[in-house]
């Protein structure tokens, strides 16, 4: 009986070890699958378009609030449909000779990370523009099937405010802020 006992407590450490690495997970992004889409607000009219994404890989845990990884964008990919007004975005307002990449670094994150169906959490990071660091929270909207997930948020980017220059002329003006939808889709790994 007391070799059972043994066996069983020095099992234990390995399950509750295995367990845990078993939260531990890396989302790497496929980037063709996934892009950022955006709404610039205007006086008579709005501006739809979208970025390619990069790269992406986040490392995260389901029990600890702690992410670390990055979301790579290509600013000079900015699409709205109208290449006279994209060739103005990204040399004029994005300076794409000097600051090639969008970038955010997530943190932490608040919420639940279920292993499997549907999660909703708030994850703050780093979102680099124009070579500037900016700290902010977004709501995300994560989806795990088996092996694929997908994180979907939107959120608000004050683009005038954070330095960049305010695109507008004479009567057509446009917002000082930018709505951003990011949609991400790849595979769940357990972290190496």
């Amino acid at each position: 009986m007391k070799t059972l006992t043994r066996a069983a407590l020095a099992i234990l450490p390995l399950a509750f070890a295995s367990s845990v690495f078993a939260q531990h997970q890396t989302f790497t992004v496929n980037p063709g699958a996934s892009q950022v889409s955006f709404f610039l607000g205007g006086a008579d009219h709005g501006t739809h378009g979208v970025f390619h994404v990069q790269s992406g890989m986040v490392d995260f845990d389901r029990t600890m609030p702690g992410m670390s990884g990055s979301i790579v964008v290509s600013a000079a990919s900015g699409d709205t449909g109208n290449k006279s007004r994209d060739h103005k975005m990204t040399t004029e307002v994005l300076d794409v000779a000097h600051f090639a990449d969008v970038t955010f670094a997530p943190q932490s994150y608040q919420g639940t990370i279920l292993a499997s169906g549907d999660s909703s959490i708030q994850v703050t990071g780093v979102f680099t523009l124009h070579g500037t660091p900016h700290t902010i929270t977004v709501p995300m909207q994560i989806h795990i099937d088996g092996a694929t997930c997908t994180a979907k948020a939107h959120f608000t980017v004050p683009y005038v405010k954070w330095g960049l220059k305010d695109p507008s002329i004479f009567i057509l003006k446009v917002a000082k802020d930018v709505d951003v939808d990011l949609a991400l889709t790849g595979r769940l790994n357990p972290a190496s």
